[in-house]
């Protein structure tokens, strides 16, 4: 009774993480308040983490679809078995590892920070400056948030469920300003007047897609298709198709 029991459980489990792909569906969890990377135009989620994973999905010959969700409810969507992978700007972590499987790097991700263009606030260093005591924005869950409460202090930091939350609390004078990937900060910039983006980095990171650990068929075929995808110049393409080169 007890073997069966246990086989039971088993097949439950292999069930719950592969019941996405068991209608040759190629499911995505994503936060689509991510520009470049996922975002809406009108009402499909476009981008390139979209275009990529669908351009994978073709190349597995699986249909696509994309499920819009709160960014630090996507691994747990992907070790649930409610999606078969997470794509958002997610960069590679010790942390995150410890959780679900990464896949190839795909792209190289820069942190970066917004003020106000008459921010006190010049260079990244100025965060750091002995009394300095900044109010920081970032977006829950990111490496942004990550890395700006070891650096600066839990007390430092608000959190806000996307990117664009903290650029209008940024706008709005309730923080000093916003730590955030350099693609988006770039496009919150580009729609809010009188912002900037300062000129030096916060962090350099890996962006990959995530995959449950108990998924390993379908991380192998993933990522043997996404190796295809970045040797053919397909990802550069699509990367250069929402990244224009400066």
């Amino acid at each position: 009774m007890k073997k069966l029991l246990a086989l039971a459980l088993t097949l439950m489990m292999t069930l719950s993480f592969t019941a996405a792909l068991a209608d040759n569906t190629l499911t995505m969890a994503t936060n689509a308040s991510f520009p470049p990377y996922e975002y809406y135009e009108g009402e499909a989620i476009v981008g390139i983490d979209v275009e990529i994973c669908a351009a994978i999905a073709a190349k597995l010959g699986m249909e696509f679809e994309v499920a819009d969700m709160d960014f630090d409810a996507i691994i747990g969507a992907v070790q649930s078995g409610k999606a078969d992978v997470g794509m958002a700007g997610m960069t590679v972590t010790e942390e995150r590892a410890m959780m679900i499987n990464f896949s190839s790097s795909y792209a190289t991700g820069i942190q970066s920070v917004i003020v106000k263009e008459d921010s006190p606030i010049t260079t990244v260093d100025d965060l750091y400056a002995e009394g300095a005591s900044y109010k920081i924005g970032v977006q829950l869950s990111t490496t942004g948030d990550i890395y700006a409460t070891d650096d600066f202090g839990d007390e430092n930091v608000l959190r806000f469920p996307n990117g664009n939350d903290a650029t209008m609390a940024l706008v709005a004078g309730k923080i000093d300003c916003v730590i955030i990937d350099n693609e988006p900060a770039k496009a919150y910039v580009a729609s809010n007047a009188g912002l900037k983006v300062l000129d030096t980095s916060y962090a350099v990171e890996d962006y990959a897609a995530c995959i449950a650990k108990n998924n390993t068929e379908l991380l192998e075929k993933f990522d043997a298709a996404l190796t295809e995808l970045i040797a053919d110049g397909t990802v550069a393409e699509i990367i250069g198709k929402y990244i224009k080169a400066e």
